[in-house]
């Protein structure tokens, strides 16, 4: 037992350590900040707590429709993302056969190149003179450059959806792999046709990982601001660009903190409501 005990602190204390150094401690410092009514005097000194940063927040509609537009873009990439990874997952668990190593390498290719080159790349694409606006000129549809499709939020949801589908591919092939291929062969020789199949053994039992791909994907996408700064210019900016702004160039760390905290303490809350609504554990057949 002492044995069991040593073992369980040494491979638990070195993560937890980190998440409260580089997570829970900045998140605690940002909360601080965020009743701070400016940082005269610097971080340290002693200060008394205020609502002043919360009060101008709340008093603003600017930003409280920013966020309402990233959180129903972050909902829509997600949505997208998450819908055409599934094809993709499925093919893998089920019809790649000795391909599925190879092809999920292939897969996995883009997690070696830089965010933000491939983040550019879509610039280049998407541009007057990318290779959308060139193929769509050298085929006779357009005369003149599309100038619509960069520069705006449909830019950065099109980026974003193309960053996001290996990710969100990964926990429904993990959650493919687990379904017994004997419950097809079962269902099969019930009378089920392949389409029923899909609909009552495959899609309920991968729900848990389509969850968990829609939520690692919408999380970071509500406060996504490098992909709208290079793809979406001016009037394709996010809550996250007005945040950033705040820490960078306007320096008021204060009123950062406090909309980050709000977007914190909204996107936990739409999880929440989320799998209230839908409810994992139906598909899981835990219910009573």
């Amino acid at each position: 037992m002492p044995g069991r005990r040593a073992t369980f602190w040494t491979l638990a204390l070195p993560p937890t350590l980190w998440l409260v150094a580089f997570l829970l401690a900045p998140l605690l410092l940002m909360a601080a900040l965020s009743f701070r009514a400016d940082l005269r005097g610097g971080i340290l000194v002693p200060w008394t707590p205020t609502l002043i940063q919360y009060e101008r927040l709340f008093g603003e509609g600017t930003y409280w429709g920013l966020l309402q537009i990233s959180v129903l873009l972050a909902g829509a990439v997600a949505i997208v993302a998450t819908a055409l990874a599934y094809p993709l997952a499925y093919f893998l668990a089920f019809r790649a056969g000795r391909r599925a190593g190879i092809l999920l390498i292939l897969l996995l290719v883009p997690f070696w190149t830089s965010f933000l080159l491939r983040v550019m790349a879509w610039k280049f694409m998407l541009g007057s003179e990318g290779v959308i606006n060139s193929f769509l000129g050298y085929v006779g549809l357009i005369s003149e450059p599309i100038t619509q499709i960069l520069y705006n939020r449909n830019a950065v949801a099109i980026t974003l959806v193309y960053v996001w589908i290996p990710f969100a591919a990964l926990p429904i092939l993990a959650a493919l792999q687990r379904v017994e291929p004997r419950l097809f062969e079962a269902a099969a020789d019930l009378g089920s046709t392949p389409l029923s199949q899909f609909r009552r053994v495959a899609l309920p039992l991968s729900m848990p990982g389509v969850l968990a791909a829609f939520f690692m994907v919408f999380i970071p996408t509500v406060g996504e601001y490098v992909t709208p700064l290079l793809v979406g210019g001016s009037s394709g900016s996010l809550y996250g660009n007005i945040i950033q702004l705040f820490f960078t160039q306007g320096t008021n760390y204060p009123f950062g903190s406090a909309l980050s905290m709000v977007m914190l303490v909204g996107t936990v809350g739409l999880v929440i409501v989320g799998l209230r609504l839908v409810q994992p554990r139906r598909f899981l057949g835990l219910e009573g």
